[in-house]
């Protein structure tokens, strides 16, 4: 059974992209994926307008993680992750950081990749830089 879902969208090839990567190092199964698009139950407590800025973790308990704090709750529940998840948790703000500055080169990432561009105006992700 799945621990945590994994909110990405659709429509955005580096999130796709990322999704695949994750479903591939993710052995034992705690994650479960679903788009963005299709997870507006699980997801009520996002903004709907601030929803496709972000990935999201959300717990079976419900709660919901967004962006930088998503990584570490996603990352613990990978084979060896425990180890990145703790270093990503202690450093909130260098995770979260580090996350924007990816969010805001989603499209380039996507390119780079060769997955299709994203949906997304980059400009409405905060970039750290």
């Amino acid at each position: 059974m799945a621990i945590v879902t994994v909110a990405y969208d659709e429509d955005c090839g580096a999130c796709r992209w990322f999704a695949d990567t994750l479903r591939k190092l993710d052995r034992s199964h705690n994650l479960n994926f679903v788009p963005i698009q299709r997870a507006d139950r699980q997801l009520l407590p996002v903004p709907k307008e601030e929803r496709l800025d972000a990935m999201h973790a959300i717990t079976s308990d419900g709660r919901v993680y967004t962006g930088g704090a998503a990584v570490p709750v996603i990352v613990r529940e990978l084979p060896a992750g425990r180890l990145l998840g703790a270093a990503a948790e202690v450093s909130p703000g260098l995770t979260d950081r580090a996350y924007r500055t990816a969010a805001a080169r989603r499209t380039t990432i996507g390119r780079w990749l060769g997955a299709d561009a994203c949906a997304v105006d980059p400009s409405r992700v905060a970039d750290p830089s």
